[in-house]
């Protein structure tokens, strides 16, 4: 018996991915997280010589069941950086038929942003004067992006090594500036951190008071510095990223001491206030979460179905 089986390209994903729908879905997948109804394996991933491939099935009631093929490899165009390529794979969650395939890249970085965005949402502090924008790879530049799309009238500052890269993402977005990594953390009422970073890339000297901090980089180290964890109202996608070991746990939360970090799914769901002053550090650490590929994965067949995009075919 055949099935046919959208194929959607890197464009496609993208098309398909609506913020608002995206922002409802990931919402409920947290919260299915938060309440231990998502089933989601520890991720896994092969090493080889060069990167690694990892390997995300999950499966999240109401949207869908899914598994993302993804693998990490130094970028020989950009020494430093790495590119994350792969497919997120959909299937029916009633009767198991293979859905789509879609590019996995763009829903991690699409579906990354929009859950850092989320977080800063939900934990940040009344009236955020400026948010800066930390790396300037494909991540930032999906972090940009959105920001661009949702919220166009506050101000950015894209923070990097590299002043040329800096400035050339910052012309993404209408109210966007350049500037150092430190000059860009310093003064911000928020810090969005999209790095491929081995070592911390902000220090908590630097932080505003009531800042709100988001790190969904550091895949090979930590991206944020022990003050900033250790004094961080702290709050995750899953128990796993301070649980787990690497690679599935994050750098900075290996050996926290248990029930150290607050679930986001449960302050979306009303059981936890989040932040409780205008004067607390909140800290949102990102390691990614296979619920959150299933609901993006959902949310851009949907969107492609409904536009007629993408190929079919028959498996």
């Amino acid at each position: 018996m055949t099935n046919d089986v959208l194929v959607l390209d890197a464009a496609g994903t993208r098309a398909g991915l609506d913020p608002d729908r995206l922002a409802e879905a990931l919402a409920h997948a947290l919260v299915a997280v938060a309440r231990g109804e998502v089933s989601a394996p520890p991720r896994i991933a092969a090493e080889a010589p060069a990167g690694l491939l990892g390997v995300m099935p999950a499966h999240v009631p109401g949207l869908g069941l899914a598994a993302k093929l993804v693998s990490v490899f130094a970028d020989p165009a950009a020494p430093g950086r790495s590119s994350h390529r792969g497919v997120v794979a959909l299937f029916d969650e009633k009767d198991g038929r293979p859905l789509a395939v879609m590019d996995a890249e763009s829903i991690t970085a699409v579906r990354t942003a929009a859950t850092a965005t989320l977080a800063l949402r939900t934990l940040a502090g009344p009236g955020v004067n400026r948010i800066a924008v930390l790396g300037t790879g494909v991540q930032a530049a999906a972090q940009l992006d959105l920001l661009a799309r949702q919220d166009p009238d506050t101000p950015v500052v894209v923070g990097g090594r590299n002043p040329e890269r800096a400035r050339a993402l910052a012309a993404r977005h209408p109210r966007a500036t350049a500037d150092t990594v430190e000059g860009a953390v310093r003064g911000s009422g928020a810090v969005l951190c999209c790095t491929g970073a081995r070592e911390p890339v902000i220090r908590r000297s630097w932080l505003a008071e009531g800042a709100h901090v988001g790190s969904v980089g550091g895949s090979h180290g930590p991206e944020l510095d022990a003050p900033t964890v250790d004094e961080g109202a702290l709050f995750v996608e899953w128990a796993g990223a301070a649980t787990a070991p690497l690679p599935a746990g994050a750098h900075e939360l290996q050996g926290l001491a248990p029930g150290r970090a607050t679930l986001l799914g449960e302050v979306l769901a009303g059981g936890h206030p989040g932040r409780r002053d205008a004067a607390e550090l909140t800290v949102f650490k990102s390691t990614g979460h296979a619920a959150l590929d299933v609901a993006a994965a959902a949310v851009a067949y949907a969107g492609a179905r409904e536009a007629g995009r993408g190929m079919s075919l028959a498996f």
